[in-house]
């Protein structure tokens, strides 16, 4: 849930102050979800690294991948790069497309989570939730693709 709070807000504060300031960085609602989108990244990618959530993150890689250590850090790589790609106007679009697709990859292991509780520190939130907010994750990158 904190990540979609993350989404909303900063994107909808980026906006009003888009709104208020005339900047053209952010005169826009694809510019603001690219700051929302980035906020939210950040914030995910550092909990691939905090010890007691990244134990929980690499508890739901499915099993048919190998070395689920790997796959969580790259990830939270990823993220990072994608999130700072999204502050860049002229990479913001590449790193939506990249970060859709990461998105769609790091899917089955929001399936496999709900599944089953195999770590205290796994996330807890059941299939529904994590489908909604994984399509309006895609949802919004795909407005800064269509907006960039």
């Amino acid at each position: 849930m904190a990540p979609l709070i993350v989404l909303i807000v900063i994107s909808a504060l980026t906006r009003l102050v888009g709104w208020i300031s005339g900047l053209p960085v952010i005169d826009s609602w694809p510019s603001a979800t690219a700051y929302g989108l980035a906020a939210m990244f950040i914030m995910t990618s550092i909990t691939h690294f905090v010890p007691r959530r990244r134990a929980g993150f690499i508890a739901i890689v499915p099993p048919v991948i190998p070395a689920p250590a790997l796959v969580v850090s790259v990830t939270g790589i990823l993220e990072i790069v994608g999130a700072i790609g999204l502050l860049i106007p002229q990479t913001r679009v590449l790193a939506a497309v990249c970060l859709g697709l990461l998105l769609i990859a790091m899917f089955p292991a929001n399936i496999y989570a709900a599944g089953a509780r195999r770590h205290p520190d796994a996330p807890h939130t059941a299939l529904m939730p994590r489908i909604i907010y994984q399509l309006v994750f895609i949802a919004a990158v795909i407005l800064v693709i269509v907006g960039g």
